[in-house]
């Protein structure tokens, strides 16, 4: 059996991850010309179900180098004022296990998939063939066959713009200003696991992430094999701003904070400049299972949320739900359509939870807001 996966993201590469040592065949192809083509994202965090999903992706000797380059979540989260006076304390989220950069852990999970892994692969559509297989044409007229093809390429998924053409992306009624500033000299502002500041119709959301050991450091000890990205230590900060940007400057956004703590503004002010910008927040239409063929879908490709819906802990769960039912069609256990309707069916239950997940929060942070 031959499987395909269109993007390589954190839940395609698990994927693959999990069917190389399973000896299926598996190809991830991936559109960005490089695994530093673009900015990758910050901080995630992991637990439950999703970090043990992860661990199970990597082989067992990773699993040292995995957990060193984690943040532990520990100590209070805050919620403050413009002028960094404490509204209120709440413990870390039992559940949120570990923090991840996304970057580094995307060079982790493809660490040993080797030529199984090709970029600069744009997909164009694919082919639902006779025999059952699929064909992905991809645009430089290559074209690859498989028996199953996966779309794990995010929430503007051109697989699943193909396979369900009916679900449809939209704005929210707020957008965001997002970037990375290095921690150091900031310990201050976050102490804890996260800092919320909430002030009329503007909040500021810092997270941590905070290596227990350099990355870079931590690879050439424990796994000399794998190359990992030089990342320092930071805040992940995003600012909540109603309506839609009007410019990808961060410039106009220092000004809607102007007269808050200097710190604050500093802050923002040295931000990480390539890994920061201003963008629209996202979310797709409800996702229900649908007539099962050959081609299907992963992470945000299928369950297309906004943030806080859990979207990398349920692109790990996806993972492993979709390797064990491949594994099981590749041992002649179950049939194909069968075992990917099943996955289907899971998954999009799944998805629920995280579409709930992420309404509660922004629910939250307008109730934040609102008092503020």
């Amino acid at each position: 059996m031959k499987v395909v996966v269109i993007g390589a993201g954190l839940g395609g590469l698990a994927l693959a991850q999990r069917l190389v040592g399973a000896d299926v065949d598996v190809r991830v192809y991936e559109r960005d010309s490089a695994i530093e083509a673009r900015f990758q994202g910050y901080r995630i965090g992991l637990g439950g179900p999703g970090l043990t999903a992860l661990a199970g992706a990597l082989q067992p000797r990773l699993h040292p180098l995995l957990d060193a380059v984690s943040g532990l979540v520990e100590s209070p989260g805050r919620a403050v004022d413009s002028q960094l006076t404490v509204l209120g304390e709440q413990d870390a989220v039992n559940d949120e296990g570990r923090m991840f950069d996304r970057n580094v852990l995307r060079h982790l999970l493809i660490a040993g998939l080797g030529e199984r892994l090709r970029f600069d692969m744009k997909l164009d559509r694919y082919e639902e063939l006779a025999d059952g297989a699929v064909r992905a044409h991809f645009a430089d007229g290559t074209t690859v066959d498989a028996d199953v093809l996966v779309g794990a390429d995010g929430m503007g998924s051109t697989v699943r713009r193909q396979l369900l053409p009916q679900i449809e992306i939209h704005d929210l009624p707020v957008y965001g200003a997002i970037g990375r500033t290095e921690l150091a000299g900031f310990e201050h502002v976050i102490p804890g696991w996260s800092t919320v500041v909430s002030a009329k119709d503007v909040q500021l959301m810092l997270g941590r992430m905070k290596f227990q050991r350099s990355p870079v450091q931590a690879a050439a000890e424990l796994a000399p094999d794998v190359t990992l990205p030089d990342t320092p230590s930071y805040i992940r900060w995003v600012l909540l701003l109603p309506g839609t940007p009007k410019t990808l400057d961060l410039d106009p956004v220092l000004d809607l904070i102007e007269d808050w703590h200097p710190d604050l503004r500093a802050l923002i002010a040295r931000a990480d400049v390539n890994n920061s910008g201003v963008s629209p927040i996202k979310e797709g239409d409800p996702i229900e299972p649908w007539p099962t063929r050959a081609v299907t879908l992963l992470g945000d490709a299928g369950h297309p949320a906004p943030p806080g819906g859990l979207g990398a802990n349920l692109a790990m769960v996806d993972a492993e739900l979709l390797a064990d039912k491949l594994i099981a069609v590749r041992d002649g256990r179950v049939e194909k359509i069968r075992a990917l309707a099943g996955y289907e069916q899971a998954m999009c239950e799944n998805a629920k939870t995280g579409r709930e997940s992420a309404a509660q929060a922004f629910k939250n942070f307008a109730k934040l807001r609102a008092e503020a």
